[in-house]
């Protein structure tokens, strides 16, 4: 039975920040992210862990930054647990696979979303307005209809409770004209690259969300990048618009708790080991169809 962590200390650290999913701990000028097997849905921590979820975040990350590398540089200095300092060799078998050490930045405060697809909350906006966070789209679009170019749809980077959807105009005054330019062609040049290597394996990514960050002055990528958890995945075989798309992400469970009376106000009730188990299957595939390998 694989052991499957929900929470990861290491005492001679001070931990920064606590995540829904990962722990973050200060090691210097540096920063150690260790992803649990936690999972969240509608803002909720589940009191459910899924086996393996923290590797495959963390691996699928680490394969993505290396992929996208010319394109943006990135916070990740290792994830090789044989290159982390001394300090951390005694809790090796537990951070293996699932930590990376990065550099640590000055975030940016906007989760940064690009979306190739109409589903989600772009979705349920385009059917009240027409636009999707101030973006004016066609007229007689159906839901996971593909859009004719991608488009850029930040929102606010909430610390508690739901991530409101914002134009670009707003993102400028938030942050400013000129970075907030460069996000976004940053973004959408990123969501590309990816969306022609996952096509090549089989698989749609309808959509996604980054996180950025500032050394200095030089824009870098961090958090984590085109996973299950930040990224909706679909399979191109079976790719129908017109309606809801089977996932090879967390909507899976998102699906799976529509589906139950939980009221989304109360604490949420376990999943069911079954809905564990084919979690579980469903972020290993996507990792072997967007890697190539076999095993974490």
């Amino acid at each position: 039975m694989k052991q499957a962590f929900s929470d990861i200390l290491i005492p001679e650290l001070t931990l920064f920040k606590k995540g829904k999913v990962r722990n973050v701990f200060e090691l210097e000028d540096k920063l150690l992210v260790i992803a649990t097997d936690r999972i969240s849905a509608f803002d909720f921590i589940l009191p459910s862990l899924i086996p393996d979820k923290g590797k495959i975040l963390t691996q699928l990350s680490y394969f993505w930054f290396d992929y996208t590398q010319l394109v943006c540089p990135n916070h990740v200095i290792t994830a090789d647990v044989n290159k982390f300092p001394p300090v951390l060799q005694k809790y090796r078998e537990m951070l293996d696979k699932r930590t990376m050490l990065v550099k640590k930045t000055s975030v940016v405060p906007v989760e940064c979303v690009v979306r190739g697809y109409l589903s989600g909350s772009g979705w349920k906006e385009y059917k009240t307005t027409g636009k999707t966070s101030g973006v004016k789209l066609p007229v007689g679009l159906k839901e996971s209809d593909r859009l004719e170019d991608p488009i850029f749809t930040p929102s606010t980077k909430a610390e508690a409770g739901h991530d409101l959807n914002i134009s670009f105009k707003d993102m400028q005054k938030l942050i400013g004209a000129s970075l907030a330019t460069k996000i976004k062609k940053v973004s959408l040049a990123l969501y590309q690259k990816a969306s022609l290597h996952a096509l090549s394996r089989g698989i749609i990514i309808a959509d996604t969300k980054f996180e950025f960050g500032l050394d200095k002055d030089d824009l870098i990528l961090v958090d984590e990048i085109f996973t299950p958890d930040s990224s909706r995945f679909w399979p191109l075989a079976t790719y129908a618009p017109g309606k809801g798309q089977p996932s090879l992400d967390k909507q899976f469970v998102r699906d799976y708790l529509e589906s139950t009376s939980w009221d989304k106000q109360s604490p949420p009730p376990p999943l069911p080991e079954d809905i564990i188990q084919k979690t579980s299957e469903k972020y290993f595939e996507i990792y072997r169809l967007l890697t190539g390998k076999n095993e974490l």
